[in-house]
């Protein structure tokens, strides 16, 4: 058999942070009451006519254009014909062949190899409601009845669609990623995708090289993580049943997150099956030159070109890490500015490293602390006031009250002993108490270095300065090492 090959293409829709629905005025927010944000627009009643909602299409446009996109100087909207209860219209307002924005592509860097992922389309549409199935485990298979809430439908939604160019996981979890940044960076969305306002869905196949493989459409992956594991019990999964001589069908499949599996849904739809056909209730989209160029100036420093200049100060994993979001971009960056002693790689070390080491699961956003914070506590790591553990002490309670770092250390009595004489006084003390670990590494094990290291940080109270006890230690016990 011929070595197998794996082709992913990715369905990514993003919810759009707009005060008010596509074509109806009402107001778009997660949860709530069930059904209290609907109106007779977007529940589809008789005589009701859409609005297209034009920051949804400015929002749309910018995102064609930050992907590379051509934008169609002649664009219409769809309707396209579905039965599901979360649908009140039974059709969808969406497009179809003539999106906002097509051919367009983004680099991903993974494993210090670039790939080039193409951007078949860019498409608005409005989004549906949400069907909630009492009974175990949530799902529809097994549930007792089920409630539609329509607070959702009718959210402006954009539709990213990828060529298949992703030959494999990691690449997925890789574009995911990014988009997610691009859209952070844009402003348009929360991105959200524990609360749905990102959700994203595969399509993956397995042949021999030179051959189409059947693909399977993978729905139901509310994290990167279940992305990620998703495709790669996918991908196993067809690569198991070609080894096997059987056949992959075309199917839908539903990501079971509990039980690690993908499992089926639904035979795959087909164009065809939607019935599409232009919507009479709206006029075409007939972008100005003006406004275009309007919108292409409006577009920020992006993910990858902020990487690329942060990482020549930050260095490139830092970069990685601080322009994962543009709110830890722009905290670092204003960190920077204020900072008098620290350098830009050691406060990116601190945001990087420690802050959002302190974060865990919460947002910045969720913190007391500013960037003038931040850069007193590097300032006084860096000129050796308090040492690096001592900092994220005060970071720690910093993040908790808002609190000034000075007043914190004072009220704590946090210092680091610098002294030049209490030092060698407690190096001294440490190699007189430990004697034959200093005979060993003056002999020229590094082993015990460390072990000595903690032994001075103990005679001072764990206060003293790391940088110079290292110094004296090397000193003391390998002089010819200077």
């Amino acid at each position: 058999m011929k070595d197998l090959v794996t082709t992913i293409g990715l369905e990514i829709h993003v919810q759009l942070r707009t005060a008010t629905k596509m074509f109806c005025g009402c107001a778009v927010a997660f949860a709530g009451e069930p059904n209290s944000r609907v109106c007779e627009v977007c529940l589809g009643h008789p005589g009701t006519l859409p609005v297209p909602n034009e920051v949804a299409l400015e929002f749309t446009t910018k995102i064609a254009l930050a992907l590379g996109c051509d934008i169609a100087r002649h664009s219409i909207f769809h309707r396209k014909n579905y039965f599901y209860p979360d649908m009140p219209k039974n059709y969808q307002i969406s497009q179809y062949d003539i999106p906002v924005g097509s051919r367009g592509a983004v680099d991903i860097e993974v494993n210090d190899t670039i790939h080039t992922v193409g951007i078949t389309r860019v498409h608005l549409e409005e989004d549906t409601g949400k069907s909630l199935h009492a009974g175990t485990g949530g799902r529809i298979h097994g549930a007792e009845y089920s409630l539609e809430d329509f607070n959702r439908a009718g959210t402006p939604l954009v539709e990213i669609v990828t060529e298949p160019d992703i030959p494999s996981p990691d690449v997925a979890r890789a574009f995911a990623t990014e988009l997610r940044a691009i859209m952070d960076y844009l402003e348009v969305s929360d991105v959200r995708m524990e609360e749905g306002s990102m959700r994203v869905d595969a399509n993956i196949s397995v042949a021999p090289t030179g051959e189409r493989g059947t693909k399977a459409e993978v729905k139901n992956m509310n994290s990167l993580r279940s992305v990620y594991r998703a495709l790669v019990y996918e991908e196993k999964r067809q690569r198991e049943l070609i080894a096997d001589g059987g056949p992959v069908d075309q199917s839908t499949r539903h990501w079971d997150e509990k039980a690690g599996v993908t499992k089926p849904l639904r035979s795959k739809e087909e164009a065809f099956d939607y019935r599409y056909f232009p919507e009479p209730d709206l006029v075409p989209i007939e972008p100005s030159v003006e406004w275009l160029r309007q919108l292409r100036e409006e577009i920020p420093e992006l993910p990858a070109e902020r990487r690329k200049r942060l990482a020549v100060h930050a260095g490139p994993a830092a970069a990685a890490v601080l322009t994962s979001s543009k709110m830890i971009a722009d905290f670092y960056e204003e960190t920077v500015s204020a900072a008098r002693k620290a350098d830009p790689k050691q406060v990116a070390n601190l945001v990087a490293n420690d802050l959002l080491g302190l974060l865990a699961e919460r947002s910045l956003a969720d913190t007391a602390a500013t960037p003038a914070h931040l850069a007193e506590v590097a300032d006084l790591v860096a000129g050796g006031d308090i040492s690096k553990s001592q900092g994220n002490e005060v970071l720690t309670e910093v993040l908790l009250s808002g609190r000034a770092p000075a007043e914190i250390i004072a009220e704590r009595g946090i210092s680091q002993v610098s002294d030049t004489s209490e030092i060698e006084a407690a190096v001294d003390n440490a190699i007189a108490e430990n004697a034959g670990v200093a005979e060993r590494i003056t002999a020229g094990e590094d082993k015990p270095f460390g072990f000595m290291v903690g032994q001075v940080m103990k005679v001072t109270g764990g206060r003293g300065n790391p940088a110079m006890i290292n110094e004296l230690l090397r000193k003391r016990l390998r002089p010819e090492a200077r």
